[in-house]
């Protein structure tokens, strides 16, 4: 018998779906035409039934690699850069051309980190995707391999697809990968292992079952059940699925019980707090005592200056910081009304305080709850 949870995967209409390497490539060495050709004729079918489809394709570096006749992929980022640029052609002319025998135009974005951070840019991209599917077009989504730095890149295209999620305020993420979803142990060491079906995103207790990432990709289950945590932020679920499965996409919308469904229990949160959430990279840290931990968990309050203990980084004025507990935890991202320097002056100290210490007063609180994400 259907679940609610599966019942509702019916009613949804605007999905991303995210493939990994093991489904799109010869073992890491090229890209394989026949699958791509299975996926663009399952979404084609998704799409003549209402449904909107954000694809996150991987498998540039491994083209590129191909293409340069490499032997196995490299180490160094350059490298790892130079493959993706030459892959990148290949991987969107693959899929171009399959959409091609369906009459559907495709287009290429990619994203960075950057593009992520910046709300203008961010707005922009958000603006960009609804109009290419308000117009028919299947974006294809790839991280910016060429110009990302290490200390910039999303990861892996889980945590990607995830961003995209709440960047087109989707109704569902599938993440497919070479496995039937998520065990409480690894099938292929403990064939008697327990799969799970559905869970709710966001459950931290999830995370002990999770595996690492394959040899072909960087993502492992970890990095799915926080792509799925993420999406959750913006109302969607999330399916965990294997891309071997035939007809899966048409499966998982029909509300068959295939895959890991990890449901949403959440509101969908205003834009400007899912692009707070979406934030992989933040700029300082404020250590906070209990008080306002306490405060910021339980009431939905501000963050004020008196309940910061400690500072880490040099962040300016209306950069995002986090907030961690007195354990280290993090607990809340947010955008800061004063700057480092301003706040290490300010900090442990009531709010009437703050023109005093400084000279002037911008804002009482330190970061306020509209600027304000728990995680």
């Amino acid at each position: 018998m259907m679940s609610d949870s599966r019942k509702k995967l019916t009613q949804t209409k605007r999905w991303v779906v995210k493939l990994g390497s093991a489904l799109l490539t010869n073992e890491g060495c090229g890209l394989r035409v026949d699958s791509l050709n299975t996926w663009v004729k399952q979404i084609h079918e998704l799409r003549q039934k209402g449904h909107e489809v954000v694809i996150v394709s991987s498998g540039a570096i491994a083209e590129g690699i191909t293409r340069l006749g490499w032997k196995k992929r490299p180490h160094a980022v350059h490298d790892l850069q130079a493959a993706a640029a030459v892959g990148q052609m290949g991987l969107i002319k693959a899929w171009e051309s399959c959409f091609q025998d369906y009459q559907i135009h495709t287009a290429q974005i990619l994203l960075s980190h950057e593009v992520i951070s910046n709300r203008e840019r961010y707005l922009n991209a958000r603006s960009t995707l609804r109009t290419l599917l308000k117009l028919g077009v299947v974006p294809i989504v790839n991280e910016n391999d060429t110009v990302s730095t290490e200390e910039l890149r999303f990861g892996d295209n889980d945590t990607l697809a995830g961003l995209v999620t709440h960047l087109i305020d989707a109704d569902l993420l599938v993440l497919l990968t070479d496995q039937e979803g998520l065990y409480e142990a690894d099938p292929r060491q403990n064939p008697q292992a327990i799969f799970i079906s559905e869970a709710e995103a966001g459950n931290t207790s999830l995370e002990k079952y999770a595996g690492e990432g394959g040899a072909l990709g960087r993502g492992g289950m970890l990095t799915k059940l926080k792509a799925a945590s993420m999406a959750a932020k913006s109302g969607a679920s999330t399916v965990i699925a294997s891309g071997l499965v035939e007809d899966v996409l048409k499966q998982i919308a029909e509300g068959e019980d295939r895959g890991t469904l990890l449901f949403s229990n959440q509101e969908a949160l205003t834009a400007r707090k899912q692009w707070l959430a979406g934030q992989s990279q933040t700029n300082g840290v404020l250590k906070i005592d209990q008080g306002a931990v306490d405060v910021l968990s339980q009431k939905g309050k501000s963050l004020l200056a008196v309940g910061v203990v400690e500072i880490e980084g040099d962040f300016k004025r209306g950069e995002c910081v986090s907030c961690v507990d007195p354990q280290g935890k993090e607990i809340a991202r947010g955008l800061v009304n004063y700057n480092a320097a301003e706040t290490r002056k300010i900090m442990g100290q009531a709010s009437d305080k703050i023109e005093g210490l400084l000279g002037y007063v911008d804002s009482a609180e330190l970061i306020h709850r509209d600027d304000l994400i728990l995680l």
